[in-house]
């Protein structure tokens, strides 16, 4: 039987995106299942004549996983704990976003960029919704946006594990108790239940126009259900691992660099607003972490400014307080959905009006 391009062209990624699992898996990098797909598919993309393929319903499919498996944390004690941390998300997210306006007026005078499409692009946790901003706005550079928002998120991907897992933070405490989480338990009746209310959750997601509704409405959904006292199956980490190799492979297709005009200035451009969003954050998360007087480790990855996916994804790796950062995570990233935008789209408008007026 012969297979067509598309599925010839998935076999290969898959491969590759699997091997490189398995490499860093061997050589026990950090969230091994994540970072070694992207990082093998991001290196065979660039060979010319290697033809991949990664279908977004895998990807998908990856973000309702974890979504119902950070829902489960949703306890009617961690919302309890969320609600009360609210001021503290509100002004952590705040400041987030303000060193990143702060860093992008910096970075735009030293590379000569337009302020409007460094902030664009350095926006931290809105990738899909900045994009979206980026195609409105006629003065904003598209490409670069979506280079510095997908070069962004790779780097931090990359870079908070090691982080994590390094000299910095000591978190042979936490992985301990991580090996001694409650094993799967397969139960049919909740597994059904749970199930529909994932696919719900994403119809309706959809129908609300929800950021990353593959995410969020399960999310939801599942943390409704829990927080009402229902306890749905942990999933294996087999499955997790599944998952993260779906993001992976996903990720490492999405930068392409060779589309873009000036691109030794604009990789530097992204790989530096990329570093000062991650030192801005790890300077918050120890004030944060004073302040609620929680850990290191969950105080980073609620700030980091990556998705909530990565950053769900690493928390249940080192067994961080899932719930926290997840809160966070997830107020920021409706605060760039619904609250950014509008006030980007009156600076820039005001500022386009002051510069017609002077001249």
């Amino acid at each position: 039987m012969k297979l067509n391009v598309n599925t010839r062209s998935f076999l290969f990624a898959f491969l590759i995106a699997l091997s490189g699992g398995l490499v860093f898996s061997f050589l026990s990098i950090p969230v091994p299942w994540l970072l070694g797909p992207m990082s093998a598919i991001l290196i065979a993309d660039r060979f010319k004549g290697l033809t991949l393929y990664w279908p977004r319903a895998l990807r998908d499919t990856a973000l309702i996983l974890i979504g119902y498996s950070i829902g489960l944390s949703f306890t009617s004690s961690s919302v309890e704990n969320i609600i009360e941390n609210l001021p503290a998300m509100l002004i952590m997210t705040v400041l987030l976003v303000a060193s990143a306006a702060l860093m992008s007026k910096v970075i735009s005078k030293l590379s000569g960029v337009d302020y409007p499409t460094v902030l664009t692009g350095s926006i931290p946790g809105g990738l899909s919704q900045m994009i979206i901003f980026a195609e409105e706005m006629k003065e904003i550079d598209v490409t670069t946006v979506t280079f510095l928002q997908i070069s962004r998120l790779m780097m931090i991907v990359f870079v908070v594990p090691f982080i994590i897992f390094g000299p910095i933070f000591d978190i042979s405490h936490m992985k301990k108790e991580l090996a001694g989480s409650d094993p799967f338990i397969f139960d049919p009746v909740m597994t059904f239940i749970f199930s529909i209310v994932c696919i719900l959750g994403v119809i309706i997601g959809k129908k609300l126009s929800l950021p990353t509704p593959f995410l969020l409405g399960p999310l939801l959904g599942t943390a409704i259900l829990t927080y009402s006292g229902y306890t749905g199956p942990t999933l294996p980490s087999s499955v997790l691992d599944a998952s993260q190799l779906m993001i992976g492979g996903y990720i490492g297709m999405l930068l392409k660099p060779e589309k873009l005009k000036k691109k030794a200035s604009t990789i530097i451009l992204a790989l530096l607003s990329g570093f000062l969003l991650v030192i801005g954050s790890l300077v918050l998360s120890i004030f944060l972490s004073d302040a609620l007087n929680i850990n290191i480790v969950t105080s980073f990855l609620s700030l980091a400014p990556g998705g909530m996916d990565q950053m769900g994804i690493i928390a249940h790796e080192v067994n961080a307080d899932l719930s926290i950062v997840s809160g966070f995570q997830l107020f920021r990233l409706f605060f760039i959905y619904f609250v950014v935008p509008p006030v980007l789209r009156w600076y820039f408008k005001r500022k386009l009006r002051i510069q017609k007026d002077s001249l």
